[in-house]
Formats: structure tokens, sequence, C-alpha cells
């Protein structure tokens, strides 16, 4: 069995990491190359850092903080925000990323997935998808959360692996800062409908949403922000409590 992977989330805004609540009210939470090697040290398995206003501001992604964090980590890194070309992809693997994530300009140009796959690798291409709860269906939201679009949560990511996405990250507009769980339901449609790999995003408050998302959610990985750069829960602990409910983590 695959072990199940843990994910700190670094949004970044204005070169700090910030957190909000469904997307907005956005507090500081602190260096990203700091908290980036923290969680390298803590046993992280994988580190994922976006540039959270880079496509809303319509600008490109802070390289040199890409840089600076990945020269300080030693885990898998993926990076998102404000990416609108292939020349993007390759400049910031250039800077250090491992994989990047694509979410408003996937949606507004689907052949960008393929060209990815085809030119650096699946392997490389993760597509998020930030989708809210309304009327019974899940909506998917480019521009980071601010405009909604009419494609719907499964059916996109079902296309997105088609094309040659290697892993779906779904964050839940809805769960985002919440506390209050994931959403498994949905996180255990989407895994059980697709062959690649799904992270959960949005809703993370104590441990046992941790295990509730693996067991329930059936989601490979489970990405949390606030709850970890506040020292909510730390991963060491949150690792060891998963082990012994039976759960397949690195330790």
């Amino acid at each position: 069995m695959l072990a199940k992977r843990i994910i700190p989330c670094l949004d970044v805004k204005d070169g700090k990491t910030v957190k909000g609540v469904n997307f907005v009210n956005f507090r500081d939470a602190g260096d990203p190359v700091e908290l980036g090697k923290q969680y390298s040290e803590q046993g992280a398995d994988e580190l994922v850092f976006l540039d959270i206003t880079a496509s809303y501001e319509g600008r490109k992604t802070f390289t040199d903080v890409v840089k600076r964090v990945a020269e300080n980590v030693s885990i898998p890194f993926t990076v998102g925000g404000g990416i609108t070309e292939l020349s993007d992809v390759e400049r910031l693997l250039n800077a250090g990323a491992d994989k990047v994530s694509l979410n408003s300009l996937a949606l507004k140009n689907p052949d960008i997935i393929n060209e990815i796959a085809k030119h650096f690798g699946s392997q490389v291409c993760v597509v998020a998808i930030d989708a809210n709860y309304e009327d019974g269906f899940w909506r998917c939201y480019v521009n980071g959360g601010h405009l909604p679009t009419d494609k719907e949560l499964f059916s996109w990511a079902k296309e997105a692996q088609e094309r040659g996405a290697g892993e779906i990250l779904f964050t839940s507009m809805t769960h985002d800062g919440m506390k209050i769980g994931y959403p498994n339901e949905a996180l255990r449609t989407l895994s059980d409908t697709l062959k690649i790999p799904v992270i959960a995003s949005g809703g993370a408050g104590k441990k046992e949403d941790f295990k509730e998302v693996f067991e329930i959610g059936h989601a490979d990985a489970a990405l949390a922000a606030s709850v970890f750069h506040f020292g909510e829960i730390k991963i060491p602990e949150l690792k060891r409590y998963l082990a012994e409910q039976n759960i397949c983590v690195r330790l």
C-alpha cells in the first residue's frame, strides 16, 4: 500500500505566508522560506507553494521566493499561481519546483495540461480545482476563488486526468479555513472515479479529520495550512497518531 502523504500548504501573498477563511480575511502566518524549512525538517512528505493572488493580479509567480524555498527543503515541492504559458512551467522547474499546480489556466485553456504532460511528463502536472458547493452542485472557480465557471468538479477532474494531469488537488471553498473536516463524500467519489492520486484540501481542524479523509474520503494525500502554521497540529505527532490508527504513513 502506498503511504498517505501529509502536505503543508504555503499560501503566499506579497511574499508572506497568509491564511484566510473561505478564501477571504487573510492573516499573516510568517516567512515562507522559514516555514518550508521547518516542515521539511518535521517530516512533511511534500510542500505546496501557491502564489494566491498572482492570477487575480495578472502577474507571474515570484521566482526568487520559489528559489529560496527550494534551497531550504529536501522534499518534493509543488508551485502554483500566475502560470500563463509553458515557459512559466520551465522557469519554475528551473527555480527548484518539482511539480507545478495549475488552476485558472487549465480551466481557461485545457490544452495546456496536454502540453505540460508532453514536454515535462504527467508527474509534473498537478491540476488544482477550487470548487464551492452550491445548489447541490460543486461549481469550479478561477482567479483564486473570485470567479465562478460553468464547470463541475467531477467531470472537470476526469477531463484533466484524460489530458495528462498527474494529480488532482481539490480544495473545497465551502470548507476552507472552517476546521470542520474535509468534504469526504465528494472526495470519495473523486478518488474512486479517478486513476490518479487525489490531494484533499480545505477543512482540517483536528487529527481525526486527517484519519477520516483517508478512511472515508479515500484521499491519497491531505493538505492543510493554518493548523500547521499556527502550531495547532504538529506534523510528527499527527503522523504518529495516524500510524497508531493503522494508516500507512512515512514516519
